[in-house]
């Protein structure tokens, strides 16, 4: 019988669990966010009404960026990455907040990286779902979580190289305001 989100073991998989929300707009082979269930790394979200308990949804408009301290609501919540196409995203101005079943999650964007897929190489947040997932990963302290979700990617142990310098001060930062000081220093 399979175990409850509130027994679950976490010795069996430390790395927090994953959802992807799914909005159809990118070409479904070229999208990671399709790739990562097929593999069985993800699961799609499907929740209507939340009530606030859920994942942390990696929104990049955002106000708070993600940091460790975020690491406690992650393993027993998880993280959720919509997966949509930038294009879409920058035409909306945004996810929409009355989305069903991401109104009331906790949002967080994740702190400026460099893209490493091929389609968006070097540039600052535009990120696919699966460098999302790993960017995530690391900040919290999950390395092997990360390898695990780009190891099937074209360039994605790239993307951990291409910003290791900014995963490891991310990661160390101590609080929010900590890790923004990170950020203008790189930025």
């Amino acid at each position: 019988m399979p175990s409850s989100r509130s027994t679950r073991s976490r010795s069996a998989d430390p790395s927090p669990p994953l959802f992807v929300r799914i909005t159809g707009e990118d070409h479904p082979k070229a999208c990671t966010g399709r790739r990562l269930l097929r593999q069985g790394l993800a699961r799609e979200w499907k929740e209507t009404n939340s009530n606030g308990k859920g994942p942390i949804l990696l929104d990049p408009r955002a106000t708070d960026p993600l940091t460790a301290l975020d690491a406690g609501r992650a393993a027993f919540w998880g993280l959720l990455v919509v997966d949509c196409s930038w294009n879409q995203l920058h035409r909306r101005g945004g996810f929409d907040p009355a989305m069903p079943g991401l109104a009331r999650l906790p949002r967080r964007r994740l702190p400026w990286l460099l893209a490493g897929n091929p389609q968006h190489y070097g540039r600052v947040g535009e990120l696919n779902t699966a460098e999302a997932f790993a960017g995530a990963l690391e900040i919290l302290g999950d390395r092997l979580g990360a390898e695990r979700v780009l190891g099937t990617f074209a360039g994605g142990p790239g993307f951990l190289a291409l910003n290791a310098r900014l995963l490891e001060a991310y990661r160390n930062a101590r609080s929010v305001a900590d890790l923004r000081a990170a950020e203008r220093e790189f930025f």
